[in-house]
């Protein structure tokens, strides 16, 4: 598994939330983040793979580190 070498400055634990509100949490949550703080996500939703990413990018936020798979659990570590 990826290493992040930063410190996270939170983490959202989504586990349990089904699609579209992984997405939704996240982008809110970074929306209220400083700019250059890290957010660190927690989803089991197999759908955030791919939509997290993608629009947290479009909304111009940055990916620290490629989306990582952990058993059935998806970490995101995210720019604010």
């Amino acid at each position: 598994m990826e290493q992040i070498k930063a410190q996270v400055d939170y983490t959202l634990d989504l586990r349990g939330e089904s699609c579209p509100y992984p997405v939704i949490y996240s982008l809110d949550a970074l929306k209220d983040m400083n700019k250059g703080e890290l957010l660190q996500i927690i989803t089991d939703c197999p759908s955030s793979f791919r939509n997290i990413p993608e629009e947290v990018v479009k909304h111009g936020y940055e990916l620290a580190a490629n989306p990582v798979k952990n058993g059935q659990e998806y970490l995101f570590y995210i720019w604010s």
